[in-house]
């Protein structure tokens, strides 16, 4: 037989940087059934992952399907464009952000293509989420194993391409033991499917002839060359996910090609399709937590719980936990840890959940721990459980951003050794920690086989700091070496541990990868630069000594980021959990349209790239006057779901609000920032006559012109004003008594004074029963809000100082204040501070406002709510979930005998202005039709629709939920003290009939009044 040459490989990547992109992008336009992305604003949000290191792409390929995503290979291949084939997005090496053109499948390419019971295999697209896959598979009592801690977003193309691994791979092991076949495209055009092949396989492809029999002939010279080292070279450990699995080539295990490509991080092949091994689902399961004296102690503890085969075994030190809770993380799940200052979390599988538990009790007598011991904890409930998985899970985003410590990183994330070593290797790792200076770091990972995640204080921005950066890696890589272990044991090499790998493997290992990499990508345009022939581990960082963003002058003070800007929007590290498509209510538009720009992580990339391109080139050029930021900052409904669900806490609708401030200054504004954005003066006007004005909004075609005049969507239904405001009531109303309690001010905000006065007459009886005695400012006060959600900062700051101004006397005699509106009473408790964290009024502003249930149940001890039995479904406020909290709401639900039921639907999608302007209702809508109204419409009629937000109860009756209304606690809390059971609430009018009569000339005198409002404003500069 002929000798079979092996292609000699490129030792430099290939930047692409010779590229006609304009020619590049109107050809894949032309040719890919999909969407075609060169833009600044699209190259931004793909710039980095959750690594180090960012790179620019040459543009962004969404196809719609497979067939697709091939074309776009072929118009790239003519071109000799570099690819990247890309998931989540999540990776935490560099292998997920290059100079290439980025195939994104997770938009469109997510589907389960076939599932066979009796084999336990299925066949899926690259793009699908993994929780979901495991979704669609349950009612076959099957499950794909490997689960990262990202599986309510991680794609299994990006875990094919990492090798992923998670906690539950303590039971059904890496990706690469699950895949049974892969269809694979090389950037030549060379499509296949790969799996095991058996000699008589062999013969045939070889017989068959072309690119594929050549590749089958390579790879069996290469493993033939290599035997000896592909036998011994490797780790002997659980968790080796660095370098290529040439070891699959080896008779032994078959010529298995599929899982050579497993963990090659698209630099060797694009996956098109994969057929993947599956298991039985686990029936039941049970937890324990044990603690102990240190995190080394707890791992030296792991060969003794191995032989009881748990299912998951983790390692968590005390600085997790301690980070955890100076951010405010999981706080009812980080009380139910043990003592010590280690702790080890051991889960059981079993057909019952008694026999998982037996299973534990049996683990915890062996180890010589009694069950009802301080250093045990055992979960008797299904919810503690998942708290406690919570804590782990969030590991990454807990370790990240730690208030008064320097900010960590990864780089040395992911290493792994036998879990016989473990404890040994902790040690050592800990006495390099001090020796380079990086005491803070924190350790965790999946301890049962041996792998350990952390993250370190690198300074990544001084010369100095990168020097210690390179040479902390040096030393850690030969550590680990000596222990026999690999530097990745789940993330993958990429660029981070590229270039160390010759420190683990030995010279020829590495040259049968480079000699790999040329046999299926001779050109070097698969994913360059990473794995092999990589760039340096200190090239190309995100940050960097050529790193410097201006100090800008600005709105809000960003007292938790140093005063900066830029350092508040480098909070994002890109671990994607606002990709979710449902729990929680971040990113509600990122759940609907499922773009990486309308992610809280994308937009997170483009004002780091604005800000950026002002000094080293970034990709958006023209700073605060970016269209590409402002049209991706378009459909953040400034939720602020972010702000508590991000484990980070990035907060899109501050950076937003201080965007839209510096963009427009001195600039014409959209309409509807003078329409909307000065709802509480327009408002004011219209008590004056407010059955003109409603007979006005309603009008026919005048009314669509005055709508349109506003910016509002022609669709929407404008709420009608209140004949009499809550104010008005109130000062026409008989004085109460003192109130044993003293002084309560109950905040008139516009929503609640204009539109829904009911709702304070309602909080006024309440409260009084409860012993206060009820104040109501008279003056027009507004707390801001609409000012600074469209970003009219200026005119925000001087509302908001009047009101505080206003309420002094009450702030410095300690009187507490109330909100109803959960909007309202957020800037309160979030915005007022955050713009003048030095007025110590503010600061008392911050203190002393409470929600009514929290002053209900919280600082009116002795009183009892009336009861009021019955079962409400409950749409939380964005603002409340993210500013204010629930749990008080809920407690006094319960007191009353509600059975709460709160929906996970996220945000109502009507969010104060944004889903009354103009290009927002297709996506509003969607937020409402996600869940909130299939289960309003789904509810019993005697449910109540418990919403405190205006919004939220906007968009309930506005849309077709039989005549559904949404009702404020305070209703159905008087409504109890009624003596009725919350159905004889009053009902509100949102919609009045066309007037016949006038409303034409008052609709005309309407758009005339607001042309001339809208002159005075424009002379306002900076507004």
């Amino acid at each position: 037989m002929t000798a079979v040459q092996l292609p000699a490989p490129r030792l430099r990547p290939v930047p692409g940087a010779d590229l006609d992109p304009a020619a590049l992008r109107r050809t894949l336009a032309e040719r890919v059934d999909g969407e075609v992305r060169f833009d600044a604003g699209s190259r931004s949000a793909y710039s980095t992952d959750a690594s180090n290191f960012r790179q620019v792409p040459i543009g962004v390929v969404v196809p719609r399907t497979v067939a697709a995503g091939a074309e776009a290979v072929a118009v790239c291949r003519e071109f000799g464009a570099p690819l990247l084939s890309r998931g989540g997005g999540t990776s935490l090496a560099g292998e997920c952000t290059n100079t290439a053109v980025v195939i994104d499948w997770s938009k469109y390419c997510h589907r389960l293509l076939s599932v066979d019971e009796r084999a336990r295999t299925c066949v899926v697209e690259p793009g699908i989420v993994l929780d979901h896959l495991n979704d669609q598979l349950r009612g076959h009592g099957l499950e794909y194993g490997p689960e990262p801690a990202t599986h309510n977003h991680c794609t299994l193309g990006g875990m094919i391409g990492n090798n992923s691994c998670g906690a539950t791979a303590q039971r059904t092991g890496k990706v690469v033991d699950n895949i049974v076949r892969l269809e694979v495209l090389l950037y030549d055009g060379t499509r296949m499917w790969v799996g095991e092949t058996s000699d008589e396989e062999y013969e045939r492809i070889v017989a068959e002839g072309g690119r594929r029999a050549e590749v089958y002939r390579q790879l069996r010279a290469l493993r033939d060359r290599y035997l000896e080292q592909l036998r011994t070279g490797y780790p002997d450990i659980p968790r080796r996910v660095s370098g290529y699995n040439l070891d699959s080539l080896l008779p032994e295990q078959r010529f298995h090609l599929a899982k050579v490509l497993v963990g090659s991080e698209g630099t060797l092949v694009t996956v098109l399709r994969a057929e993947l091994r599956l298991v039985p689902t686990v029936p039941q399961r049970s937890l324990v937590v044990l603690g102990f004296p240190d995190i080394a102690a707890a791992a030296d503890a792991v060969p003794a719980i191995l032989p009881h085969e748990p299912i998951a075994l983790e390692g968590i030190d005390h600085q997790l936990i301690s980070f955890q809770q100076r951010k405010h993380l999981d706080p009812r799940a980080l009380s139910l840890f043990p003592t010590g200052s280690g702790f080890l979390v051991v889960q059981f599988g079993g057909r019952t959940r008694d026999e998982a538990r037996d299973r534990a009790r049996r683990m915890i007598r062996a180890i010589g721990r009694d069950v009802g011991g301080d250093d045990v904890t055992e979960f008797a409930d299904e919810e503690h459980e998942r708290q406690v998985w919570q804590v782990r899970e969030s590991g990454l985003g807990a370790t990240a951003r730690v208030p008064g410590l320097s900010d960590s990183w990864p780089g040395w994330e992911d290493s792994a050794v036998a879990p016989a070593r473990l404890g040994d290797y902790l040690r050592d790792l800990y006495r390099l920690y001090e020796e380079f200076g990086y005491p803070e770091a924190s350790l965790y990972g999946h301890f049962g086989q041996g792998c350990v995640h952390t993250r370190i204080p690198f300074d990544l921005m001084s010369a100095d700091g990168v020097r210690a950066y390179r040479a902390f890696l040096e030393r850690a890589a030969d550590l680990v070496a000596r222990y026999g272990g690999s530097f990745s044991g789940e993330h993958g090499d990429g660029q981070q541990r590229g270039e160390l790998l010759p420190r683990m493997f030995g010279p020829d290992l590495v040259r049968a990868f480079e000699q790999c990499k040329a046999i299926f990508d001779p050109g070097n345009r698969m994913n360059p630069g990473k794995v092999v022939a990589p760039y340096r581990l200190d090239d190309k960082l995100r940050l960097g000594t050529d790193f410097h963003h201006p100090a800008l002058r600005t709105h809000f003070a960003y007292p938790d980021d140093d005063g900066s800007f830029s350092r508040a929007v480098q909070r994002c590290v890109g671990v994607g959990k606002c990709r979710r498509d449902g729990g929680g209510v971040m990113c509600p538009s990122y759940m609907v349209t499922r773009e990486e720009e309308h992610s809280t992580r994308g937009r997170a990339r483009l004002l780091f790239e604005m800000l950026d391109g002002t000094t080293r080139g970034g990709a958006i050029a023209d700073g605060w006057r970016s269209t590409a930021v402002r049209d991706a900052l378009d459909l953040c409904l400034a939720c602020k779901g972010c702000k508590t669900d991000c484990p980070v806490n990035v907060d899109m609708a501050t950076y937003k609000a201080e965007f839209l401030a510096h963009h427009y200054q001195g600039r014409l504004r959209p309409r509807q920032h003078y329409s909307m954005g000065w709802l509480p003066l327009w408002a004011a006007l219209a008590g004056r006559a407010p059955r003109l004005v409603n007979a006005v909004a309603h009008a026919g075609p005048l009314g669509t012109l005055a709508k349109t005049a506003a910016g509002v969507d022609v669709r929407r239904d404008i709420p009608a004003f209140a004949g009499r405001t809550f104010q008005r009531w109130f000062r026409r109303r008989r004085p109460a008594g003192p109130g044993s309690r003293g002084d309560v001010v109950l905040w008139p905000d516009t929503f609640t004074n204009h539109f829904d006065p009911a709702i304070g007459q309602a909080a006024v009886e309440v409260l009084e029963d409860a012993g206060w005695r009820v104040v109501v400012p008279q003056r027009p006060l507004c707390c801001g809000l609409t000012w600074i959600s469209t970003g009219q900062m200026a005119t925000a700051k001087k509302v908001l100082l009047r009101t505080v101004a206003a309420l002094r006397p009450y702030l410095r005699a300690g009187t507490p204040i109330v909100g109803l509106e959960p909007s309202c009473t957020a800037v309160f408790r979030g915005d007022a501070h955050e713009l003048f964290p030095g007025d110590q009024d503010v600061q008392r502003l911050h203190r002393q406002t409470f929600t009514l249930a929290e002053l209900l149940y919280e600082h009116s001890l002795g009183w009892r709510p009336p009861r009021v039995p019955r079962t409400a479904l409950i749409q939380t406020h964005c603002h409340q979930h993210a500013i204010l909290g629930f749990a008080a709401d809920t407690a006094i639900l319960r007191d009353a005998g509600v059975e709460p039921h709160v929906l996970d639907s996220g945000c109502c999608g009507l969010a104060g202005n944004f889903g009354f302007e103009e290009g927002h209702y297709d996506v509003s809508e969607a937020c409402a039709e996600r869940v909130l109204l299939p289960a309003i419409r789904a509810a019993d009629p005697s449910d109540v629709v418990l919403a405190d937000g205006f919004s939220c109860r906007t968009q309930v009756v506005q849309n077709a939920t039989g005549g559904r209304r949404g009702m404020h606690l305070a209703e159905l809390l008087r409504a109890g003290l009624r003596g009725d059971d919350g159905r004889a609430y009053p009902e509100r009018t949102w919609a009045p009939r066309p007037a016949p009569f006038g409303g034409g000339v008052a609709a005309l005198l309407a758009v005339a009044g607001a042309a001339a409002g809208t002159a005075v404003i424009l002379r306002r500069r900076g507004g």
